[in-house]
């Protein structure tokens, strides 16, 4: 008996070791199956589980993202969509679609649009003329200017299109004159040449148009062609430009008089102070804002300058060499076709008269006001990115 007790004492000490080495070698013969199950398949997320209809009507998709792609040379695919058959789709997911319209397919998107007037029967390929307007001249305007605006407008061929921003609300009255049919007519009550660009002559809006002209409503062109003044502008690269002006009265900044018997110039010398940098406003890389004309390109990079709420452009002047370089090549001031600055403050007249400050007082305050506004913000924006590149720096160095 004694004997058995010991026996079968020592038959189950024996077993002991082999039990473990049996657990341990089907525990890493488990693991390595799973690892090479793993590796095997697409690591998968459901980020939308798909209910039956009977119990969830309303979610009948599933969406099946790829957390860890694979690297490939091939063009990577949107994610996919099962429908309610369980069919695979691909969703239609475009980044580098304009914002907001990622979902959309890429050739069905219609970033940019024109003032271009269109039939309202017929085939849309039938619409326009054999040859568009490549140019855009848009004039802020009250009804009392109207024969002014009309000698304006018959200097600009049928290459451009005609923009009149109404101030003052009249805007059938226009209509005597032939041109009025075909022009745009957009009115707002007491808003300025800004506030109305701002809002209306988008990047976007007036993508087709080469070069845009901005123009107050008190001025004479007697002695302005609006083709030979582009032909000009593209001869001496100017980006940003203005004709030349002539005034009965004083001029404000040297630079935009006009030079007789030269076609172009880009820099002046001012009054002693004014300029710190010979390459600088107000000796070069300057016009002023009564009669500007942009490039598409420096249109684009200007518009997004502008503030929203700063409606008199003040200041804008002084800033737009940060839109063009260099500056001091690419703006200047076209001679040989000029304009005469009438000085009549229309615009002034539309303010209000208060706290014993009459209509025009209140709206000249308000424009100084407006380009000490623009300045500080330009000047403090600067500085914050520039602090901001070289804080980014630093910690780069660092790293």
């Amino acid at each position: 008996m004694a004997n058995r007790t010991d026996n079968s004492t020592r038959c189950s000490i024996s077993k002991k070791p082999n039990d473990g080495l049996m657990l341990i070698l089907a525990t890493f013969t488990g693991i390595a199956i799973g690892f090479l199950l793993g590796i095997s398949f697409p690591t998968l997320s459901l980020t939308k589980i798909n209910f039956p209809s009977s119990i969830l009507p309303s979610v009948n998709t599933v969406y099946v993202v790829e957390e860890k792609p694979e690297r490939s040379s091939k063009k990577s695919l949107p994610p996919q969509e099962l429908n309610s058959s369980g069919a695979a789709f691909h969703k239609i997911w475009v980044p580098s679609n304009p914002r907001g319209a990622e979902m959309l397919p890429p050739r069905i998107v219609a970033a940019e649009s024109d003032f271009y007037l269109r039939r309202l029967w017929g085939l849309p390929k039938d619409d326009l003329p054999a040859v568009k307007p490549k140019y855009l001249v848009a004039f802020t305007v009250a009804y009392g200017q109207r024969k002014n605006i009309d000698a304006c407008v018959k200097k600009f061929s049928d290459n451009f299109t005609i923009v009149l921003f109404h101030y003052d609300g009249r805007t059938s009255e226009y209509d005597e004159f032939e041109w009025s049919k075909r022009a745009i007519h957009v009115s707002v009550p007491k808003q300025t040449k800004w506030w109305y660009a701002k809002r209306f002559l988008h990047p976007d809006i007036i993508a087709p148009y080469e070069y845009i002209f901005i123009w107050d409503e008190d001025l004479g062109v007697e002695n302005f062609d609006a083709e030979e003044y582009i032909k000009l502008v593209k001869k001496h690269g100017l980006e940003i430009s203005q004709p030349a002006v002539e005034s009965r009265k004083s001029i404000t900044w040297k630079i935009t008089k006009r030079i007789p018997g030269i076609e172009v110039h880009k820099e002046v010398e001012e009054k002693p102070g004014r300029c710190n940098d010979p390459h600088k406003p107000p000796c070069a890389g300057f016009i002023e804002i009564m009669a500007p004309v942009f490039s598409r390109d420096s249109w684009r990079c200007v518009w997004h300058m502008i503030q929203n709420d700063l409606v008199h452009g003040w200041g804008l002047d002084f800033a737009l060499r940060k839109c063009v370089e260099p500056a001091y090549e690419k703006i200047g001031v076209v001679d040989s076709q000029w304009i005469i600055h009438q000085k009549i403050p229309s615009l002034t007249d539309q303010g209000t008269a208060q706290e014993g400050k009459s209509a025009f007082q209140g709206v000249r305050e308000r424009c100084k006001r407006e380009w000490t506004m623009f300045q500080k913000r330009m000047t403090r924006s600067e500085q914050k990115y520039l602090k901001e590149i070289a804080s980014a720096s630093s910690n780069s160095t660092l790293a």
